[in-house]
Parts: structure tokens; sequence; C-alpha cells
């Protein structure tokens, strides 16, 4: 069995909660028809992708915001509780998974976000490394398809062969996402590192929840003229 050397990389944690019964109904029925696991991680890439709306305004900085059925169930999430959702869903059918971050310039964000944050630097961008045919291959479900269609942006493919990382330009030619520092690989979520950053780099509330209540498509709307 592909997982039988990399336990730490299959087992369920607080966060990544690989055997939860919501996880393994949504893992179960998005695999439907796939007879390989590359065809398996793939399906459920673009499930999450496209189906789980990406919404920078909604951080929970607890366990219980950052978990896999908490973002499943509210259908929406940050890039970091999308990864952990992706790696919770692989674990459950027994593909090695875990969460990958940096930081990140995003040259295309909106001005209120940008107020909001205080820069237009995201530390901590998540992102998931998927074990298939015995090599790691990166995959970021952050942003769906239709928001790229809106932003400009060239949507994020994964083929299971070729890591899926946010592209350097949009469509136009214009400069996107910047990698700028490597964070690290991590079997579970380093909540608590996260959290000490956030508080030292960003302008918003230090609490650990911090739900404003903005609408992101409103935002992109207005802002971006879209």
């Amino acid at each position: 069995m592909e997982s039988a050397h990399y336990g730490e990389f299959t087992i369920a944690t607080q966060a990544i909660e690989s055997m939860h019964p919501g996880v393994i109904e949504f893992t179960q029925q998005h695999c439907e028809g796939a007879n390989s696991t590359v065809s398996r991680a793939i399906k459920l890439y673009y499930a999450i992708r496209d189906e789980i709306r990406y919404d920078p305004y909604c951080i929970d900085l607890t366990i219980s915001g950052m978990r896999a059925s908490t973002t499943l169930s509210a259908r929406r999430g940050w890039c970091v509780p999308k990864a952990v959702l992706l790696a919770a869903c692989c674990r459950s059918i027994g593909i090695p998974a875990r969460l990958g971050f940096a930081d990140v310039r995003n040259h295309l964000t909106t001005q209120k976000l940008r107020q909001r944050m205080g820069t237009d630097v995201f530390y901590w961008h998540g992102y998931t490394e998927i074990l298939l045919a015995n090599r790691w291959v990166k995959a970021t479900p952050a942003f769906g398809g239709r928001l790229c269609q809106r932003l400009g942006l060239l949507p994020l493919e994964f083929d299971g062969q070729n890591d899926s990382l946010h592209h350097p330009y949009d469509a136009g030619g214009h400069q996107h996402m910047e990698y700028l520092n490597h964070r690290g690989i991590y079997s579970d979520l380093p909540i608590e590192e996260i959290i000490q950053t956030f508080e030292e780099q960003y302008k918003f509330s230090k609490q650990r929840s911090e739900s404003i209540g903005e609408n992101f498509d409103k935002d992109i709307s207005i802002e971006m003229r879209i």
C-alpha cells in the first residue's frame, strides 16, 4: 500500500480530520468512478478548488475554525483551511498528504483587503503536497475557476504529476503571485506559529477569530469593476 511508509502523513489530526464522517462522505462522492490513486487526487483537487469558495474575509485562527469539517460545512475558506481539507480528503482514502507554506506577495489583491491587512504580503500561504507515484506533488486549491475568470487570472490546473502553484503573471501578463519565502512542510497544522506571525505582521485584530462580515465577491465587483 502506498501509505505504508508515510504514517505521519496518513493519520487524522484535530484539524486534518480524515476520519470525520462528512469528510469521508465528500471524498467518496467525488471519487466515484475514479479507478486510480492519481485520478482520485485530481477529482478531490477540483472539487475543493471549485466547490469551496475562497473567502479571505473569514479568518478563524482556532482549531475549531480551521478544521476540515468546518470548512466543508461552511463551503468557504481561505487558502490554509482549503489546503487542510484537501489533505484530510486524501488521507481518508489512504493517500499520504501534508501541508506546505510560503509567504507570497499578491499583486492583484483588492484595496480593501490590503487596507485590512496593512500589506500585500500573504504570510503562511497554504497548499497541499500529495504523494502520487512515489513523488510529492504540490496542489493549491485556493482560487476557484469562476473566481479566476472574474479576476482575469489563469486558473491552476492539476494533473497529479506537475506542481500546481500560483502563476507569477495573470492572463494579461501582469504580475500576480510572487513567492518570497518558503516556510516548510508539516504533517499537521502549525496553528500557533501562524497565529504568532499574523499578530506580528497584520493590522487587523489580534483576536484569534476574525470575521468582519465583508463580502469578498462584492469587494471584487466594486473595487476591480468586474
